[in-house]
């Protein structure tokens, strides 16, 4: 009840926020001053600020929303030792990634999850699940964190959002022109606009939007797999697998859909055109990239130390007259 509280009242802020917006600009109409025609310049106008102000929005109240939706506990002060450790492992970390102290939270889930966000990579919010502390090692604990604060210093909540945005502005856009086109060619209408425009809009705009979501999640995808390499960096690479292959034998819980993009964990591995719609990567692909990564690591390294050794070698056959 609580969650559905919120979502009704977040939407109903950003539709009066929209409405303000339109206002100040002097939206009222995207057709052109005889009424027969679209003007292009209002119409991008009107998309812009419908598709960049729910995500903006969204995003700037991300940390308020999620405490509460959530019901995160904030560590201000660490209760007990496990806080206490807690707390300082993201401080490190931060630390590490070059970011402000992020907030650290508790939620309680008997499911092992765990997300990030907030508007800025100096103020965000970092928070577990009381069943991931209870089911992982520290080392794994770490390697999550190390995920969530990869997340806050590669800037994904931000990035995400203009992607969001962006697309959210071409389906308005093309769904309204869709829709105009509809409603001249074939309905003739002459004048201002009939019920096969608004019709045609949202079919355009629902069909639109499918495809808006693959690309949105495509990228998130690609998100994921650059914070568990942030995540292996900062907590190790082998302590980042032994997180992920924990999640695959406890799938994690769902997080809100606001916030899933942003936590450690997907599903299991989906067929067909269910794949195209996943935030995460399916854990099996994310542990295979793991393991191949560290291989490439590991002989870029070898072959840096033996460049190194021959380098060497050949500075003291130099340095003593050897020749080849």
């Amino acid at each position: 009840m609580k969650r559905i509280l919120l979502f009704l009242a977040t939407n109903l802020a950003i539709m009066l926020l929209l409405g303000i917006v339109l206002n100040l600009l002097g939206i009222n109409s995207i057709l052109d001053a005889q009424g027969s025609d679209l003007d292009l310049g209002k119409l991008l106008v009107l998309s812009a600020v419908v598709g960049f102000t729910g995500s903006l929005f969204s995003l700037a109240i991300s940390k308020w929303s999620a405490k509460r939706m959530m019901g995160v506990r904030v560590i201000s002060q660490p209760a007990n030792a496990t806080e206490s450790w807690l707390v300082g492992a993201v401080q490190r970390q931060a630390q590490a990634a070059g970011i402000g102290m992020p907030e650290v939270g508790v939620f309680d889930s008997p499911e092992p999850n765990a997300f990030a966000t907030g508007a800025r990579r100096d103020a965000a919010l970092v928070a577990v699940s009381t069943g991931l502390l209870q089911s992982m090692s520290q080392q794994e604990v770490e390697a999550v964190l190390a995920h969530e604060v990869s997340h806050v210093a590669n800037g994904d909540m931000v990035t995400m959002t203009l992607i969001q945005g962006v697309v959210n502005t071409f389906v308005f856009f093309l769904s309204r022109v869709i829709g105009h086109f509809v409603d001249r060619v074939i309905f003739k209408t002459e004048e201002g606009h009939g019920p096969a425009f608004i019709i045609t809009s949202i079919i355009a705009q629902l069909v639109l939007g499918l495809f808006a979501m693959m690309i949105v999640m495509w990228f998130s995808r690609q998100r994921e797999f650059r914070a568990d390499a942030g995540g292996a960096t900062l907590a190790g690479r082998q302590a980042m697998i032994g997180a992920l292959e924990r999640l695959q034998q406890r799938h994690s819980g769902a997080l809100p859909d606001k916030m899933a993009a942003f936590g450690i964990a997907g599903g299991p591995k989906p067929g067909g055109f269910k794949r195209l719609f996943m935030s995460h990567p399916p854990l099996e692909e994310r542990i295979a990239v793991a393991h191949t990564v560290g291989r490439e690591v590991a002989a870029s390294m070898i072959a840096e130390g033996a460049r190194e050794l021959i380098e060497e070698a050949r500075a003291l056959a130099g340095q003593n007259g050897w020749k080849r």
